[in-house]
C-alpha cells in the first residue's frame, strides 16, 4: 500500500511559521524525489519545492517562497519536511506532496504518487 502523509498544517498569524511533513511507505522512498505542492480556493495546484531522488541531492523552490521556505529529506525516517517562514496571507492553501520516481524537478504532470492535504491558514 503507497501512502504519503502530510501532516502540519494549521492556523498562524501573518509572520509566524509551520513545519510540514510528508511520511511516506509503501515505496522505495530513496528512488523518488518529493515535492511540495498547494491549491488556493480558485486556484489550479501549484508546484511550492521540490527536493531530488538523487544521492546528491538537489532542491528547488517557487520564486515567492525563496528565502522563506526550506526543504529537506530524512530517507531512514522516509519523511520530507518543509519548513515554512515569515508566512504570508498569500501561502493560505491546502498543501500536498507528491513523489516522482528517479526525479529531480517534480512536475505536475509527472508525479506518480499524491498524498491527502493538509491545510495552511495565514491570517493578517
Amino acid at each position: 500500500e503507497v501512502q504519503l502523509q502530510a501532516s502540519g498544517g494549521g492556523l498562524v498569524q501573518a509572520g509566524g511559521y509551520l513545519r510540514l511533513s510528508c511520511a511516506a511507505s509503501g515505496f522505495n522512498f530513496d528512488d523518488y524525489a518529493i515535492g511540495w505542492f498547494r491549491q488556493a480556493p480558485g486556484k489550479e495546484r501549484e508546484r511550492v519545492s521540490c527536493i531530488s531522488s538523487h544521492e546528491s541531492i538537489t532542491t528547488g523552490y517557487k520564486d515567492s517562497v525563496k528565502g522563506r521556505f526550506t526543504i529537506s529529506r530524512d530517507n531512514a525516517k522516509k519523511t520530507v519536511y518543509l519548513q515554512m517562514n515569515s508566512l504570508k496571507p498569500a501561502d493560505t492553501a491546502a498543501d500536498y506532496c507528491g513523489a516522482d520516481f528517479l526525479g529531480t524537478d517534480c512536475y505536475l504532470c509527472e508525479m506518480d504518487y499524491w498524498g491527502k492535504g493538509t491545510l495552511v491558514t495565514v491570517s493578517s
